[in-house]
């Protein structure tokens, strides 16, 4: 791999606005954030949405003028969440899919997160993944331990390829719950991902304190990055973010050094069987 691949997470379901006040949570300062973050390196937006009182949503309107808005005013590749809130249902989640956005999240399993549970029952992990293929939204498998790479394994032999063909993974480390964000967990994750389907890609994110050291180990290994206020809100130790930015700087930073610089939005769409949209539509 000789280059890349930055997502970046900006707002997610956890944080409150009164406690970031730069997490961006309205459409203006989503859509801000993501051009920002365009022109620095990143290729793919993962969303999730606030509603006015900046509360996380799925609410299928706000979806619908989201990816809308993003489409329109970048070239970023649109990932939608159908994790949503861990307390949010699962007609809910899978409604997502119907705001027709590039890539959506497909979680491979149920996880303690912190002190609640994001359940993923496996009829629903299949039928989200059956609904992505028939529509051509292309999922990115989001891994929270290591068992879930062998859930996925199970799904892609019985319920065949993802749309586009390509399997990409992410691996989400550090959440109180899931695997520890550290280099012998990520490599562990490696070995497995062994029996995946040839061609398989992966970006890892770090929560928190893990950011850095799952950034590393995951350029090291071949593998690409997710970073974003979503993950991390403290740029060091007493620091606060103050952007998403900040953090998409540091992932372009650090992929450099690494002689693998960030992926355009184009490049991105090739590897990952992302078709190219009309950003109008």
């Amino acid at each position: 791999m000789t280059g890349t691949l930055i997502t970046v997470a900006p707002t997610g379901a956890e944080s409150s606005k009164a406690d970031v006040p730069a997490l961006p949570v309205t459409l203006e300062e989503l859509v801000t954030t993501a051009k920002e973050c365009e022109a620095l390196g990143a290729s793919v937006v993962h969303v999730h949405i606030r509603d006015a009182g900046a509360r996380p949503t799925l609410d299928l309107g706000r979806l619908r003028a989201t990816v809308a808005a993003l489409r329109g005013s970048t070239d970023l590749i649109v990932q939608l969440s159908s994790g949503g809130a861990v307390t949010d249902p699962e007609a809910d989640r899978l409604a997502v899919l119907d705001a027709g956005p590039d890539m959506a999240s497909c979680t491979m399993g149920t996880v303690n997160f912190g002190d609640d549970v994001f359940m993923n029952r496996w009829e629903f992990v299949v039928e989200l993944h059956t609904r992505m293929r028939d529509r051509g939204i292309v999922p990115e498998y989001e891994i929270f331990d290591l068992g879930h790479l062998t859930a996925l394994q199970r799904l892609l032999d019985r319920y065949g390829l993802p749309a586009g063909g390509h399997v990409h993974v992410d691996l989400v480390m550090g959440v109180p719950g899931g695997m520890p964000g550290t280099t012998e967990a990520l490599v562990a994750c490696r070995q497995v991902m062994r029996d995946l389907p040839e061609g398989t890609t992966f970006s890892a994110t770090g929560i928190g304190r893990s950011t850095i050291p799952v950034m590393l180990a995951s350029l090291s290994t071949g593998g690409h990055l997710r970073v974003g206020m979503e993950d991390t809100i403290t740029y060091a130790k007493g620091r606060p973010v103050e952007s998403n930015m900040q953090l998409v700087a540091r992932a372009v930073g650090f992929a450099q050094l690494a002689q693998r610089p960030p992926l355009t939005a184009a490049q991105a769409r090739s590897l990952l069987g992302v078709p190219v949209r009309d950003r109008w539509a």
